[in-house]
């Protein structure tokens, strides 16, 4: 029997362009709510019942040896569970299931939870995510700003100077893709996700 993954990750994540579609679904559970991250853009599940979910731009930005032309004030790190929990809920909002980020994380090495707090309360974050090679940069939430160490800005500038020299990479679209090219990030390929309504 397949298993579905949990809330917000997909059933499945291609690692080449244009896999085989067939052996692709074979391997998940393809039942309502199903969902594929097409790392390519290079498949059509179209005539399997799926729809596009979203779709947006693989983004880099090279490594700098100094994050001093912006200020990242208000941006520290998650540390304990309490405030993993009071992160969540700002990324979650009103909607979806609690839990979704194990109080686990909060050891592992390569993952890092950053947040902006203003008067006590988390207003923005985002998670790093380190390989051997590059710094993941995702989950963002908190609206882009023009005010210098805030917002968008102000996670770029604190996650670049916790980087350790290496590259900072993601995913983004829309105006969030806008913001991150303001930031130097360079659009490096296109991505797509697909979704199994009905």
């Amino acid at each position: 029997m397949l298993n579905r993954t949990p809330p917000y990750y997909p059933d499945a994540v291609t690692l080449v362009p244009d896999p085989p579609v067939p052996a692709l679904l074979s391997r998940i559970d393809c039942t309502a709510g199903c969902s594929v991250k097409d790392s390519f853009a290079s498949v059509d599940l179209t005539e399997h019942g799926f729809e596009v979910l979203f779709e947006a731009e693989w983004i880099s930005r090279a490594s700098t040896t100094s994050s001093t032309t912006v200020s990242h004030r208000g941006w520290g790190l998650v540390r304990e569970p309490v405030e993993l929990r009071a992160w969540e809920a700002a990324w979650r909002g009103d909607d979806g299931p609690a839990g979704i980020f194990d109080p686990s994380l909060l050891a592992n090495d390569a993952v890092t939870f950053l947040a902006e707090r203003r008067g006590g309360r988390v207003v923005a974050g985002a998670v790093l995510n380190r390989s051997s090679t590059v710094v993941g940069l995702s989950n963002y939430f908190g609206e882009p700003t023009t005010d210098a160490g805030r917002g968008w800005s102000g996670c770029v500038s604190f996650a670049a100077a916790l980087s350790r020299g290496l590259p900072l990479v993601g995913y983004e679209s829309g105006d969030r893709l806008t913001a991150a090219r303001s930031e130097g990030f360079k659009s490096i390929g296109a991505l797509r996700v697909w979704l199994l309504t009905g």
